[in-house]
């Protein structure tokens, strides 16, 4: 069994190996290509674009504001429709709920559509550990699978690999074909993955899916696929289990629909997935097909507590991941280096309220607060706001580096103090104006090493901004 564990504190590792590798800068050159040029030709051909974005902001804002009342009328209107919802205020509850069911329907194999959640909670090893095989449908995630990792990326897994290595990949995982058939074209990499997939969807006894999003109005859950495999794992077994997080409420369909307009555009930069499924309970004596059971597994593991502070904005996310396609910091580094489920500027912010700011607290800092990613996101998360707020309490933990809080420290102790810190400012430009006088620059500087390790330092010409500014405001 393969357990995976947060490693977010190994941040600056993790992004040091990623930038040294040329397979995985070759494939981030991806994410700038593929993602962000579709999302603004899909926004720009709408002309209201904006406007949903507000009103998608709102609507989410209403249902946190009133998310116990929603989540009440949902549960009544799945089991209204015969369905069962279990709720899990912890991650081990939710591998229990789901083990339980599994078990007691004498599951061996089961079928998963796209969840993050499930990543959140580790369900695939937790299967493992009591012989239920998991099989990931999605392609992406099924290459994650036969590789042993985690997703690099929320909507596009294996963003971080290139066509030579998924073929590789699978002629050690599919020895039972042919070794002479062509894996050149993507067309036929896909075409074996289905070959091997269609067997393994009509043996699963259990179908789990994420949900985008969850209907208070009717208890139905909805799932956005491309590919069609969602439909299969929820419909061909005897169970479907819908497993998501309380936030995913939206009190009516009207408003999942507004949601699903700007889903699409801000993610893959599509008017509207291939497919978007609504499931509302099992199957009724006169569908022609479905799970005889349906059970929804609403996960907390610490939303709650989002829900009641400074954070809650970030439960409005809707996992578009338009955040980590506009990142420069994720385009330079991957989604694997950030340690855990959920990379990118997203992450940054909700990784340390699901884990813990002493295991994540490097993610805040891994951004350049360029405000990319609150521009774009479809429901205007203040991303760079919620980082600072992340910042500061590793501070007051003493959890940032000793150099760093020293630093601060003594910065805070001169801009108290304007006087003594023009001064400061003054002598310290003029020092390093008169040694970096014959270069021009500075390849090495005491305390500068992070910057100058991978770049020069120029050096200071003219006085200091302060001093620039009065002489302008002196001349105007």
């Amino acid at each position: 069994m393969t357990v995976h564990v947060p490693t977010s504190p190994a941040f600056k590792e993790n992004a040091h190996r990623a930038l040294h590798d040329e397979a995985l800068q070759r494939a981030l050159g991806n994410v700038e290509v593929g993602f962000i040029g579709k999302r603004k030709k899909a926004s720009d051909k709408l002309p209201e674009f904006e406007a949903l974005r507000d009103s998608a902001r709102d609507i989410k804002n209403h249902t946190l504001a009133h998310l116990d009342l929603y989540i009440e009328a949902y549960e009544a209107k799945v089991r209204a429709s015969g369905g069962h919802v279990h709720f899990a205020p912890t991650a081990a509850d939710a591998r229990k709920i789901v083990a339980d069911i599994c078990q007691r329907v004498g599951a061996r194999t089961v079928a998963k559509g796209k969840t993050m959640v499930s990543e959140e909670i580790d369900l695939n090893a937790h299967l493992e550990a009591i012989g239920v095989q998991p099989i990931e449908t999605d392609l992406g995630e099924y290459i994650i699978q036969l590789r042993n990792e985690r997703p690099s990326h929320i909507v596009a897994p294996v963003i971080h690999l290139n066509r030579d290595q998924i073929e590789a990949n699978f002629r050690a995982a599919h020895q039972g074909l042919p070794e002479d058939r062509d894996l050149s074209a993507p067309e036929s990499l896909l075409a074996e993955a289905r070959a091997m997939l269609r067997a393994k969807f009509l043996a699963a006894d259990v179908g789990i899916t994420g949900a985008n999003f969850l209907v208070a109005e009717t208890g139905s859950s909805i799932i956005v696929t491309n590919e069609g495999n969602g439909d299969l794992s929820q419909t061909l077994p005897k169970v479907h289990i819908v497993l998501a997080s309380i936030e995913k409420l939206v009190p009516t369909l009207d408003d999942a629909a507004q949601m699903l307009r700007v889903l699409a555009r801000s993610a893959t930069g599509q008017e509207i997935t291939v497919y978007t499924t609504f499931s509302t309970g099992p199957r009724r004596p006169d569908d022609v097909d479905g799970p005889a059971e349906y059970h929804v597994v609403l996960l907390d593991n610490g939303r709650s507590a989002m829900l009641a502070g400074e954070f809650r904005e970030m439960l409005r996310c809707i996992r578009c991941a338009a955040c980590m396609n506009h990142c420069p910091v994720y385009h330079a580094v991957g989604g694997h280096a950030y340690g855990w489920v959920y990379p990118g500027p997203m992450g940054a912010v909700l990784s340390p309220s699901l884990i813990g700011v002493e295991k994540a607290g490097h993610l805040p800092n891994a951004s350049t607060f360029c405000g990319r990613c609150e521009s774009v996101c479809p429901v205007r998360i203040p991303l760079p706001k919620l980082m600072r707020h992340w910042r500061e309490r590793e501070f007051e933990r003493n959890l940032s580096p000793a150099p760093v809080r020293y630093g601060l420290k003594a910065w805070g102790f001169f801009v108290r103090r304007p006087g003594l810190y023009r001064l400061a400012t003054r002598v310290g430009m003029a020092g390093l104006a008169l040694i970096g006088r014959k270069k021009g620059r500075f390849r090495s500087l005491p305390l500068a090493g992070g910057w100058t390790a991978t770049r020069d330092l120029a050096a200071p010409q003219g006085g200091t901004f302060q001093a620039r500014w009065k002489a302008e405001r002196t001349k105007r």
